[in-house]
């Protein structure tokens, strides 16, 4: 006897709920929309119709109970307007980082309602390109750069960023010198910070993500925020913003290291869940100047 999409959607519904995954009913209508390759809206009415089941429908199912992440499986992230090329290798885009494209997004409206036509604007550590990729797609004025060292990375963020606006360069963001240093409007990124003590609980994040996008390094995983806040003294113009995705428990060291960098207007941005998600503030070099006199890491 045939089982129907319907059932072979309840027995997977069941596998995930005791593999421990609270989007069960989602997650099991995405991997049937993904073995079916039409949309999850698709999936409700072909399980009413009385559907057979998908073909390597229980396979994918399966992966999925192990804990490997749903965007692994699928080879997609949704992200705002966009649907992200992702795997191995490479950080997966969050909903709570499309708050740093809000947020660039404003600052170069801003900076058009005063006289600059075409804003530049830099991600650092771009990993899938998705921050880069929404900012170009939704104001195709703003000029955008993306930095990726990470071959693995670099290779997913090429895939998503072909065709774009966006220029891509690979290399260490720390060395990062473009012809455009100290012209940028916004530097924004959400670069490695958790803490090393932090380890994430869902395994989907410890076991999968790669730990060179996770950990920010020693002295509570501020080593690689510190680093592109040295890095966004260099590109920033004058007035120019960075917007910085961190940990809740980093929000002083945060905003201490960057008044210590000559930044003003430090501001604590909430994510949708209520969570602190992210700094902004703008640099103020006493000179007047791109860059000020900071030219070497504070290392604070």
């Amino acid at each position: 006897m045939t089982t129907t999409l319907a059932q072979v959607l309840a027995w997977a519904r069941g596998e995930l709920r005791a593999a421990g995954i609270t989007s069960a009913d989602t997650d099991a209508a995405l991997l049937a929309a993904h073995a079916l390759g039409t949309s999850r809206g698709q999936v409700e009415a072909k399980a009413i119709l009385g559907a057979p089941e998908p073909a390597g429908y229980r396979e994918l199912v399966r992966r999925r109970a192990t804990r490997e992440p749903l965007q692994y499986i699928t080879g997609r992230a949704p992200f705002r307007q966009l649907e992200l090329a992702v795997g191995p290798g490479v950080f997966i885009p969050r909903p709570e980082t499309e708050l740093l494209v809000q947020l660039t997004l404003d600052e170069v409206r801003s900076c058009r309602e005063n006289g600059v036509t075409h804003p530049r604007v830099v991600d650092l550590g771009t990993g899938s390109g998705a921050i880069a990729l929404a900012v170009a797609t939704e104001d195709p004025a703003t000029r955008v750069d993306a930095v990726e060292l990470e071959e693995a990375a670099w290779t997913w963020a090429r895939r998503n960023l072909k065709g774009s606006r966006v220029h891509l360069t690979r290399e260490d963001f720390a060395r990062f010198a473009p012809p455009q240093a100290g012209e940028y409007a916004v530097v924004v990124s959400n670069p490695p910070y958790v803490p090393p003590l932090e380890i994430p609980r869902e395994p989907e994040v410890r076991d999968h993500d790669p730990a060179a996008a996770l950990y920010g390094g020693e002295d509570q995983g501020m080593v690689t925020p510190r680093v592109v806040m040295d890095a966004a003294v260099r590109l920033l113009r004058p007035t120019g913003v960075l917007v910085l995705e961190h940990a809740e428990s980093q929000v002083t060291a945060v905003a201490r290291a960057l008044d210590r960098r000559g930044f003003t207007g430090i501001t604590l941005h909430h994510d949708l869940a209520g969570r602190p998600r992210a700094t902004s503030a703008r640099f103020s070099p006493p000179d007047g100047t791109p860059g000020g006199p900071q030219q070497q890491s504070l290392g604070i």
